[in-house]
């Protein structure tokens, strides 16, 4: 007699995984077209009734779908709830609404006039300085372009709320981008230097890999240089690492990158390279090496 046979746990995963990517694939069409929808409501545009019913019911099969599986996820497979919403959620969309909250939060500080705390024993070097008057200038100039706007849209009350919002939402970015800077300053602990901008670029080099450090006033930049990261702050660099190992940065949208030698900007730049050069010299011979 043929016994069945019990599927093993990688045939379980297979199929546990199918759902998964069939629902993504579904929120790439359905997050869309009900945001057009959305668009065209606000706009004074209504479509036709079937079309906004099949785009309501599609929309709440999808929140039912997610919220079943994520339920699945935690419950069952043991996930925690942040591991069962990056399954869920593509990391694009992750990355991208993590920087937006993260942009918020650092107004918020920014305003209270604190920073992101540094841990123990780190030393904190401000980077924002000589980009501070740009970006403000910016937020000022916004400021002024939604007051004319708000004045010239008033006879039509739909575009006037839309466009209202998304100047808002313009000064906040732009504000938003300048307080990440001034509240996540670049750091420096016994053993891993941390290089920061704005709330996009967080790399973390371990002392040992640099093999040197360097004064180096640069105001033009080619991006597409391999293995180079440029992290100007008011279009120039000051500093310049050359690693002895590659360290892995990480794009906005979840993107890697491997790169040997990294070029950033510090208010006072020659503290920092001097800082960093007293640690590096701390280090025991083997780690380290002889600082250049």
């Amino acid at each position: 007699m043929m016994r069945l046979r019990r599927p093993g746990p990688m045939m379980r995963l297979g199929w546990m995984r199918q759902p998964r990517r069939l629902l993504r694939g579904v929120t790439y069409l359905v997050v869309p077209g009900e945001l057009t929808l959305l668009v065209c409501l606000l706009a004074g545009l209504r479509p036709p009734a079937p079309v906004l019913a099949a785009g309501e019911a599609a929309f709440l099969l999808l929140l039912t779908a997610e919220a079943a599986l994520f339920l699945r996820l935690w419950r069952r497979e043991g996930r925690t709830p942040r591991e069962a919403v990056c399954e869920l959620v593509p990391r694009p969309v992750l990355r991208l609404a993590g920087h937006e909250l993260r942009l918020m939060w650092s107004l918020l500080l920014w305003a209270a006039r604190r920073r992101s705390a540094p841990g123990p024993g780190e030393q904190v070097f401000g980077h924002a300085r000589d980009q501070a008057g740009l970006l403000l200038g910016l937020g000022f100039v916004c400021i002024v372009e939604t007051v004319a706007m708000s004045y010239l849209l008033r006879p039509w009350p739909v575009l006037h709320a839309v466009i209202l919002a998304l100047d808002v939402y313009t000064v906040l970015l732009v504000v938003g981008l300048h307080a990440a800077s001034a509240t996540r300053p670049h750091t420096l602990s016994e053993h891993t230097l941390r290089l920061r901008r704005a709330t996009h670029v967080d790399l973390r080099i371990p002392l040992e890999w640099i093999a040197s450090a360097s004064y180096q006033l640069l105001s033009t930049h080619d991006g597409k240089e391999d293995g180079v990261l440029d992290l100007p702050v008011g279009s120039q660099t000051s500093l310049t690492f050359t690693l002895s190992e590659p360290v892995e940065s990480v794009g906005l949208l979840g993107g890697t990158r491997r790169v040997h030698t990294v070029r950033c900007h510090a208010d006072d730049a020659l503290s920092m390279l001097q800082a960093v050069t007293r640690a590096r010299s701390a280090l025991p011979p083997s780690r380290g090496g002889q600082p250049s």
